[in-house]
């Protein structure tokens, strides 16, 4: 133990800038390998820790003095070899079935791998020093485009939400869009989807908000009128009930309380809609009706309860979408610390399989029973014959 404390101590005296843990000691390790990628924002440096498992790949950030400790932590314990790289020196850390530590390093020009992690975080969608109008008065931006330095997490975010949505636009060469916007609320995520659509991807855009304020819809078509953004208009209406005729290629819904995501999911697939992007919000319907006499562990805890009944909320309007033909994600878009309501539901309509879409729908009915629990989704998708 005392070589492998020595090792990490000799890579972690210099700034490494790429950190690669790979080689699990068995098959019960849950990550199959490790990344941290050193980073920079306004403010500071940090590490991003990428842990893959074999479908998906886990974030998370920690402070440069954490590295020794996190790394430390996965060799001691889970992980045999350990590839680093700083500006001068590649190091190669391997632990033998024995137990001993060889340490490898090189010198070498790394300068490249550095400044590559440092501005891949720098590579917005929504780019610094762009005149943005949506995002100065949402007070992210000063007047001459620069990030404002305590919006700097909010400028993230609506960066990486907005790379969400063009991971799936870039798939197809999209010229004309209708979008749907439910619960809009005060809009300027809207105002700054309209100008990116419009603006950076140059798509004939007609765009729809919709909330129940008749002051907020006052405010934001006058708002929309003030950018002079033409396709853009706001309308009072409820997502339960909301009627629309024409087709629609995209609903988006951020933060629709508790059901109202379920709505908005609805009409949805009524309207055969291309692509969904949900943000849900206070998932209370399930965590009010959880039961289970052999699973009772989720239940006993009042905070593991509503957590897992949140989760639970989504996966199954995650199943049910699949189940209708759509190819749809549980994404991270907002780190845990900033606020707990973070995952995205994206969905577009794919090519699924017979198979999966009755295996989704099993899966829903198995937790459905298990659990005592009624899902408004489900229901207004059996009510009519949709399922």
């Amino acid at each position: 133990m005392d070589e492998l404390i020595k090792a990490i101590d000799e890579i972690t005296s210099e700034e490494i800038t790429k950190l690669v843990v790979s080689n699990k000691k068995n098959k019960e390790i849950e990550y199959n390998k490790i990344n941290a990628i050193l980073k920079e924002n306004s403010k500071n440096q940090y590490y991003q820790i990428e842990k893959y498992t074999d479908k998906q790949v886990f974030h998370e950030n920690i402070d440069v003095d954490m590295l020794k400790k996190k790394i430390t932590e996965y060799m001691e314990d889970d992980y045999k070899q350990l590839s680093a790289w700083s500006d001068k020196t590649t190091f190669d850390l391997k632990i033998s079935k024995k137990g001993k530590v060889f340490l490898g390093k090189k010198r070498s020009d790394n300068s490249k791998i550095a400044n590559k992690n440092h501005n891949k975080e720098k590579n917005y969608i929504l780019k610094e020093g762009t005149i943005i109008q949506p995002l100065i008065d949402l007070g992210v931006f000063t007047k001459e485009g620069k990030v404002v330095n305590s919006k700097y997490d909010k400028y993230k975010q609506i960066n990486r939400f907005i790379e969400m949505i063009d991971d799936e636009i870039k798939k197809n060469d999209q010229k004309d869009l209708t979008i749907l916007d439910f619960g809009c609320g005060k809009s300027y995520l809207t105002f700054v989807l309209y100008y990116y659509f419009v603006e950076i991807k140059k798509i004939n855009v007609k765009m729809i908000g919709l909330d129940l304020k008749p002051d907020v819809i006052k405010k934001c078509n006058e708002i929309a009128k003030r950018y002079n953004y033409e396709n853009l208009r706001f309308e009072l209406g409820d997502i339960n009930g909301y009627k629309y005729t024409d087709n629609v290629d995209m609903v988006i819904t951020l933060h629709a309380c508790d059901t109202a995501t379920d709505y908005a999911l609805y009409n949805a697939v009524k309207w055969n809609t291309k692509m969904i992007f949900s943000v849900p919000c206070c998932q209370h319907e399930f965590n009010s009706q959880m039961k289970s006499d052999e699973l009772s562990l989720f239940t006993k805890y009042g905070i593991v309860k509503e957590r897992v009944s949140a989760l639970m909320t989504d996966a199954v309007r995650a199943n049910l979408l699949e189940s209708l033909g759509y190819k749809t994600q549980l994404l991270e878009f907002i780190d845990i610390a900033h606020s707990p309501k973070n995952i995205l539901i994206r969905a577009s309509k794919s090519n699924i399989s017979k198979d999966k879409k009755e295996n989704a729908l099993k899966e829903v009915d198995n937790i459905v029973k298990e659990f005592n629990i009624k899902s408004t989704l489900l229901k207004l998708l059996k009510d009519d014959n949709l399922i």
